[in-house]
């Protein structure tokens, strides 16, 4: 069984996926932080992202693992845990262009694939209902007003140190919505059959109970 949660930046996906996840004794999949990782991996071996040819180079020679341990997600590359790393400002500045890569995408929904395939999973990502999991049991869709997604998103940086301003936050948030839902391929949309939750004024308990009666009505 797979349950599709997609949605915008910050609008609560990746909490609630984990605790839902928690809850139905499923795998949970947080396809973002794979793009992360890759993402990671090109700023770090200085590729120019322009460069179609070394981008899949790098992809292509990349060791990626991830899984949960505990109540964490935990993202290897080449062996190094950069579970951290990952949410550094660089990588988020980077992700929606390295995501926006067709062979990018290509590769990292092989893994996914192969991933659901092998047990019940919560994925949670941006095309998960639309292209990764077509026929996914269950679909939802979470957004959120965007300021309030930026308050979420301003919190986190504060929380990890990184010393940004609000404005800076909700532009970033903006310009990152622009290009997900407007990419070429595998664009940020919500799945025809999906449900959509609002979560602007929802508790994550709240989120979590919604997602989980839907699937036990229905399951």
């Amino acid at each position: 069984m797979i349950v599709a949660i997609d949605g915008p930046a910050a609008s609560g996906k990746s909490t609630t996926a984990k605790m839902v996840a928690k809850k139905l004794e499923m795998t949970y999949l947080d396809t973002g932080a794979m793009y992360r990782a890759v993402t990671l991996a090109l700023l770090r071996s200085n590729t120019d992202l322009d460069d179609y040819d070394s981008v899949c180079h790098v992809i292509d020679e990349l060791e990626l693992d991830i899984y949960d341990k505990g109540s964490k997600t935990i993202v290897k590359l080449d062996g190094e845990d950069v579970s951290q790393a990952i949410r550094s400002m660089p990588v988020t500045e980077n992700v929606s262009v390295v995501s926006a890569m067709k062979y990018v995408r290509q590769t990292m929904v092989e893994i996914q694939r192969n991933i659901g395939k092998k047990t019940n999973c919560v994925v949670e990502g941006r095309d998960i209902g639309t292209v990764v999991f077509p026929d996914a049991e269950f679909k939802i869709f979470m957004v959120a007003d965007v300021n309030m997604r930026a308050e979420r998103r301003f919190k986190d940086f504060y929380e990890m140190g990184e010393n940004r301003s609000f404005q800076e936050v909700l532009a970033d948030l903006k310009r990152r919505d622009e290009k997900d839902s407007t990419r070429a391929y595998s664009p940020l949309q919500k799945a025809d059959e999906a449900i959509e939750i609002d979560t602007s004024m929802l508790s994550i308990d709240q989120q979590v109970e919604k997602i989980i009666n839907l699937v036990k009505k229905n399951n």
